[in-house]
């Protein structure tokens, strides 16, 4: 079932601005997994929703924003629990892709995404634990931004799987990104970044008009930084193999006693990964958490203070709904591998609407050192041609 927008309609919410500041007279929505206090956080599952209490507390990143003239008109899906990539609801349908009639919108931050690619409001907020701002964002023709792990407040926010789990925001307007940036992102005196290397194994992940065009926006470089050329982080198999089963014992760890006591009924996939979860030892997320630890390391060491890595955000744009299963676990797999690579490093990401391959638009990402997410959303503000007209 296509939703005819990405907006609760069954739980609206509206908070005014509290105060007057740069995002004055700007709307905004939330994915429903920020805590609004006297409302439910749902997280996308009907059977959570109906056992949790309302919220005592709204999340700190909601209030900021009001605080700075925002204004707050809806929650928006998001898939079961937050534990998928594609944005498809069993439960409550899926948010239309306004960039692709008749595709999935990508998820987990679906409904945040459609309703920001639709214009009904200027910006939303999102989740990404393993893709979920990120894969929404390239699918929908949007700017979207996972932040560096732990350096935006998460409290008051649900959680799938903490040693991944971030909080960020879409916009159509680079400009728009880097301003709430500057609202939400601690202060930082980082350099900005001067140089940029293509991500060797990511490009092999991607089909080949999707790396053309890439190649073709960034080999002269971009305004203050230098292109680098190209550059191996080593098989995507290895930062695949540390992500999953430590964001699997985690998510287990989280929601498995609700889930053995509810017995809820979950949608095609998630139901499948919530039983592999319950599967994972303690020494397999131990040994997982080990790895990502030695990958974080080495891939920081590598970015210095001032080196961007480029890759196209997904291998393709979006898949149709009806798309074949074969192709969608293919795309689902390749997607998972890109991801991972700032996911396990905890690096920022930021996706822009910068390629597109026949079907609809993909992302061009930039990760960049741990805590740069500033010099990141300022970099693309200052090109035209990162910006939504």
């Amino acid at each position: 079932m296509i939703l005819e927008n990405g907006f609760l309609d069954f739980d609206p919410v509206h908070l005014d601005a509290t105060g007057e500041g740069p995002l004055q007279g700007l709307t905004f929505a939330v994915k429903d997994v920020f805590d609004i206090a006297g409302t439910v956080t749902g997280v996308g599952q009907p059977s959570w929703r109906a056992s949790q209490p309302p919220a005592r507390h709204t999340s700190p990143m909601i209030e900021t924003l009001l605080a700075a003239g925002a204004e707050l008109i809806g929650k928006t899906h998001t898939d079961e629990l937050t534990y998928s990539l594609a944005g498809q609801n069993a439960h409550y349908g899926t948010p239309p892709n306004p960039a692709v009639p008749g595709a999935v919108p990508g998820g987990s931050s679906s409904g945040s995404a459609s309703v920001v690619a639709a214009a009904l409001v200027d910006f939303a907020l999102g989740s990404d634990t393993g893709g979920s701002v990120r894969v929404p964002a390239s699918y929908c023709g949007i700017h979207g931004l996972r932040p560096t792990h732990g350096v935006v407040d998460y409290r008051h926010c649900a959680h799938l799987a903490e040693s991944f789990d971030t909080l960020g925001w879409f916009a159509r307007d680079a400009r728009l990104m880097a301003r709430i940036g500057r609202i939400l992102l601690p202060a930082s005196d980082r350099p900005a970044p001067r140089r940029l290397l293509l991500v060797e194994e990511a490009l092999a992940q991607s089909d080949a008009d999707v790396v053309s065009q890439l190649e073709a926006r960034v080999g002269n470089g971009l305004p203050g930084v230098t292109f680098g050329g190209s550059i191996s982080v080593g098989n995507l198999d290895t930062y695949f193999n540390a992500f999953r089963p430590l964001q699997a014992y985690e998510a287990w760890a989280r929601f498995g006693s609700w889930i053995e006591a509810e017995q809820p009924v979950f949608g095609p996939g998630v139901k499948e990964r919530f039983e592999a979860a319950s599967r994972i030892t303690t020494a397999e997320a131990e040994d997982a958490r080990e790895q990502c630890q030695a990958l974080r390391t080495r891939i920081r060491a590598l970015l210095g203070e001032d080196t961007l890595l480029c890759l196209p955000t997904t291998p393709t744009s979006a898949l149709p709904l009806q798309a074949d299963q074969a192709r969608v676990e293919d795309i689902r797999g390749r997607t998972l591998r890109m991801t991972a690579l700032a996911g396990t490093t905890g690096l920022p990401q930021l996706s822009l609407p910068l390629l597109r391959d026949r079907e609809g638009p993909v992302g061009l990402s930039l990760i960049g050192p741990a805590g740069s997410d500033q010099q990141l959303l300022d970099l693309a503000a200052r090109l035209p041609e990162f910006i939504s007209t």
